[in-house]
């Protein structure tokens, strides 16, 4: 199981999902990565209106604010 977080700098949405998603997934020991979507201009269009944007095993799990609960289940299931 893996787990991406679509971000971009000074956005401040991001920066609690990064929190939420390093904590649940060393929690569980699931692999997590962070990716900038500034650096990447198809990603900026599909998601500058949505990030953060967290992926679990490359489906769209939640946008704007993770819910650690809700992560939590699906990393576990």
């Amino acid at each position: 199981m893996r787990v991406e977080v679509l971000t971009k700098p000074g956005c401040h949405l991001c920066e609690v999902a990064v929190e939420v998603v390093g904590s649940v997934c060393a929690e569980v020991g699931v692999e997590w990565a962070e990716r900038d979507i500034s650096a990447d201009p198809a990603l900026l269009r599909d998601y500058a209106e949505q990030i953060p944007v967290t992926f679990v095993d490359g489906r769209r799990h939640d946008f704007w604010r993770v819910d650690p609960v809700r992560l939590r289940e699906a990393l576990t299931r």
